[in-house]
């Protein structure tokens, strides 16, 4: 029988993916300040672990290799955009051995143009870029984002209803065929649903990886708000009370560390999605999206009891935010094991 297992974030990696903002793409308008962020990143994970960077072409390959150390290699593959979690791969482990899982990435439920991203996970395994013992997967028949997945690595997963059953993604399947689907795929016992939990200005609808987060087995950080004047209010405090009511594998409550509502962030007039659930899990540490916030510190502070053996790191992510999406959306970790030496 086989033996599916979907790691945790905090699973031991062999790189980082993320994919640079080009001219082709929605950062156009303000390339220079968001290449500095990713620079930030870039370097930050490079100081850990590997970073994978698909840039769009030849001569900006070129470029970047020789400023970056390393650490970084750059491949060269058409992208619509920069949201390498969501179109990245998802790894899963079948008796041991890697399996990447092509799921179909259609913009957030058609919302943007994605015909080149959708490709990327499929170019990677042609191009013979990972290790002999890596299967490829083809599941292009569902609609599947790696933002809107939490997994503990132990069979569990938590996961929004708002994302998973928009009709723009599976509308033709219900939600116990969902889980179903997912639980064949991803070797889950479980699903754990959260009904409730909003961010304005999110285009995901509403990622679970903006909301909540698996920090080990028994302890999830999530969005706290705690002004009732705050239009998250009432979504997030519903939010809370489902994930005090969810129960571990073997029965009890989760360990819960509540993170700050970011100060409100706009850009032309919106309310943009910041928040601090978006960090990203690597090897030694643990990066932190920020803000320029008197709360970013609060933030960091309450991670590092979630990550007492990893460092915290804060990153600038104003840049990133004004195109409504933080860290943890721009990159997607593989497992160790899983590229070619």
């Amino acid at each position: 029988m086989n033996k599916i297992v979907f790691p945790a974030e905090w699973a031991p990696q062999s790189t980082v993916m993320l994919a640079w903002p080009h001219k082709g793409t929605d950062w156009a308008d303000m390339l220079e300040e968001v290449q500095s962020c990713f620079s930030e990143i870039i370097e930050t994970i490079a100081r850990f672990q590997d970073v994978w960077l698909l840039v769009n072409d030849a001569d900006e390959a070129k470029q970047l290799s020789s400023i970056f150390n390393g650490r970084v290699h750059c491949i060269e593959v058409e992208t619509n955009d920069t949201w390498a979690r969501d179109f990245g791969p998802i790894f899963i482990e079948n008796n041991g051995s890697p399996v990447l899982m092509d799921f179909k990435f259609n913009g957030w439920g058609l919302k943007f143009g994605a015909d080149k991203d959708n490709l990327i996970s499929q170019q990677l395994f042609k191009r013979n870029l990972f290790a002999q013992q890596v299967q490829y997967c083809n599941r292009l028949n569902f609609v599947l984002e790696g933002g809107s997945l939490e997994s503990d690595g132990e069979g569990t997963l938590l996961t929004t209803t708002e994302c998973l059953l928009s009709p723009n993604r599976n509308g033709q399947w219900d939600k116990s065929q969902i889980e179903q689907y997912l639980k064949e795929n991803l070797g889950l016992s479980r699903v754990l649903w959260l009904n409730h939990g909003y961010l304005a200005g999110d285009d995901t609808d509403s990622h679970i990886d903006t909301l909540a987060r698996f920090c080990d087995t028994r302890t999830i950080a999530y969005v706290q708000c705690s002004n009732p004047a705050d239009e998250h209010y009432n979504a997030l405090f519903n939010m809370e009370q489902e994930l005090k009511a969810l129960k571990t594998m073997d029965g009890t409550n989760y360990n819960l560390i509540p993170l700050p509502m970011a100060e409100p962030v706009y850009f032309m007039g919106d309310r943009l999605p910041a928040t601090y659930a978006n960090f990203l899990i690597i090897n030694g540490a643990v990066l932190v999206p920020t803000y320029q916030s008197p709360l970013d510190q609060m933030a960091l502070n309450q991670l590092a009891l979630a990550f007492p053996d990893r460092e915290i790191i804060g990153i600038d992510c104003t840049a990133l935010i004004k195109q409504h999406g933080s860290l943890h959306c721009v990159t997607m970790q593989l497992l160790k094991g899983v590229i070619k030496q």
